[in-house]
């Protein structure tokens, strides 16, 4: 079919499953988000990077409105804080802040490229400030302290949102991480009664035991992982194995948009009259655009800050902040349905993190991965510990600190509008590092202060799409 035809036959075909939620569209109105190509496109190389690239900064962008499928269906009573059933705040009929339904595209809340200069950098794919900070599944929040704590009790989770720089080289260490962990687990099983290390790319997660009387693993000593195994690098509790993976929450949580690949192509599931959300190739190429914005760059340090490099690692912080991770190979593989216990199973694209936009620098056969993160989870302590009431309450995946210099507000919800504030928050297994830059002399702290501040965000991300 010529490509005009079916261009035009793939938006009357969104067009018309839009009218499921109107019984006529409004004159002048149409979906947002256009529908120009397809899951088959990108796969069978029909589309260039670039052009997937371009095709993802669109979804990356587009403000959505509900006749894309924006917003939830009717009130859940049963489950009113789960992303389909939500309510909406005064019964407005669109949004809800407290709970998602809080933006309409994903670079209301990724857009700040450097929050050092002033006015801030604006950026595709950047940070968020604390006013774009998500407030995820609270059920009380008590802004008058009627509980007489001292404070205002909120028993969700509140999240600052991150850059997506150099998301793709972290994503590739995650599934070499994710492979070689794998494997422990198959050779732990072969040898029962024997722990098994499960060290990979030099960060230790523990131990597993097969026990072969019961016919299961041990896992007591397993460490900042699930027991699944997966390294899940994004989130702020290392919950999600890939940048797709947590696209497809973020997309019903932020705008009740829900994925095909998630709730089934025709499917109403949130009863909002739109089936076919988010189709499975504006997923794909949202995740290929953002795994391929510009990594984040370290400036060349000057004597303090060469000197504030040896105290990082003199007082610990390398131990969890990990400065450079280097993987095995330089092909990052997009797959489709992902399994992530099989990391690379099912792939339909694959690029060259080097040779691509990311700018990844090679070493060896693989790339170096200046990340300063070991993409494990720490005990923090209880002055960062949450009040969600889950078991990861005062756990959090080592935070990324490449383009630190740019991206105050700090730590998981933005508390920390200073590096020193950030670090003196510090406690549970971080606690002794904390304790030790407490103790440097002014002199030293303005060492290490400027040895961080030597790690900056991308300057211009995706410049070469937003000159199209």
């Amino acid at each position: 079919m010529p490509k005009t035809i079916r261009t035009f036959a793939l938006v009357l075909l969104a067009a018309l499953g839009c009218e499921n939620a109107f019984t006529q569209i409004p004159p002048g109105e149409a979906p947002a988000l256009s529908r120009d190509f397809m899951q088959d496109d990108i796969a069978s190389g029909a589309m260039t990077l670039d052009e997937i690239r371009h095709a993802g900064m669109q979804v990356f962008a587009t403000p959505f409105n509900k006749l894309d499928g924006y917003g939830d269906g009717p009130t859940d009573p049963a489950d009113p804080t789960s992303p389909g059933g939500r309510p909406t705040l005064q019964n407005n009929g669109t949004l809800l802040r407290v709970n998602g339904l809080d933006a309409q595209s994903c670079q209301e809340c990724h857009s700040v490229g450097s929050s050092a200069e002033v006015p801030f950098r604006f950026a595709v794919g950047g940070a968020g400030s604390s006013n774009n900070n998500a407030i995820f599944q609270p059920r009380e929040i008590d802004v008058s302290d009627s509980h007489f704590y001292g404070y205002a009790f909120f028993d969700g989770r509140f999240i600052n949102p991150p850059f997506l720089f150099g998301s793709g080289g972290i994503e590739l260490l995650a599934k070499e991480m994710t492979a070689n962990l794998q494997k422990r687990r198959y050779f732990a099983r072969r040898n029962p009664g024997k722990p098994i290390p499960l060290t990979t790319h030099g960060v230790n997660f523990g131990s597993l035991t097969y026990d072969a009387a019961t016919q299961s693993f041990d896992y007591r000593a397993v460490s900042g992982i699930d027991n699944d195994l997966v390294v899940k690098p994004f989130g702020r509790k290392g919950e999600f194995a890939t940048v797709r993976a947590f696209d497809v929450g973020a997309m019903a949580f932020h705008f009740g948009m829900q994925a095909v690949e998630d709730v089934g192509s025709g499917i109403d599931a949130d009863g909002d009259g739109v089936t076919d959300e988010v189709l499975v190739g504006q997923l794909s190429a949202l995740h290929i655009f953002n795994t391929n914005l510009e990594r984040p760059l370290q400036q060349r340090p000057g004597g303090q800050a060469q000197a504030g490099a040896v105290l990082f690692e003199d007082i610990g912080c390398a131990g969890c902040h990990v400065p450079e991770i280097r993987t095995r190979t330089r092909v990052l593989r997009y797959t489709f349905p992902e399994d992530h216990t099989r990391p690379n199973a099912n792939t339909f694209f694959s690029v060259d993190l080097s040779a691509t936009p990311a700018g990844f620098g090679t070493d060896g056969r693989g790339l170096s991965i200046p990340l300063f993160s070991d993409l494990k989870r720490h005990d923090m302590g209880d002055e960062l510990a949450e009040s969600f009431g889950g078991e990861l309450d005062r756990m959090f995946i080592t935070a990324r600190l490449w383009g630190v210099a740019d991206t105050a507000p700090y730590l998981h919800d933005g508390r920390a509008l200073t590096l020193t504030d950030a670090i003196l928050a510090h406690g549970g297994e971080a606690q002794p590092s904390r304790d030790s830059f407490a103790g440097l002399d002014d002199g030293q702290k303005v060492q290490l202060l400027e040895f961080l501040r030597t790690l900056r965000t991308p300057v211009a991300p995706a410049a070469d799409l937003l000159q199209q």
